[in-house]
């Protein structure tokens, strides 16, 4: 369990420091992630990359893990993530579940919700 939590740990530091290459690095090629503005997903690191470009041309977020839960490959992590615009207006502050699945040590999947993990 420490090495998940060191994981997501330096994941999300990287994100919210915006090495988004970091971050990429640790997903698998035909990655699915969630997209947490318009809903739906994109998929691959150049789609990832692309998403996360034009949301932090909109919004400034700083996401922290509050806890990591993990069950075999899957592992559910609920953050307290604060999102402002550009000008530095509160949009959010709320408290959101994120959900990963792992494969060979790469994320695969990425969602975001209240699912339960079994």
């Amino acid at each position: 369990m420490e090495e998940i939590t060191v994981f997501f740990s330096d994941l999300y530091s990287n994100f919210n420091e915006r090495k988004i290459e970091s971050v990429i690095a640790e997903m698998a090629d035909n990655v699915k992630w969630a997209n947490g503005m318009s809903g739906g997903y994109v998929y691959g690191h150049d789609e990832v990359r692309e998403y996360w470009t034009k949301q932090f041309q909109l919004v400034s977020s700083k996401v922290t893990p509050l806890t990591i839960k993990s069950k075999g490959e899957a592992v559910k992590i609920k953050v307290h993530q604060v999102v402002h615009d550009l000008n530095g207006k509160l949009l959010a502050d709320e408290i959101v579940y994120h959900y990963f699945h792992l494969k060979n040590e790469k994320i695969v999947a990425f969602e975001i919700g209240e699912k339960i993990l079994t």
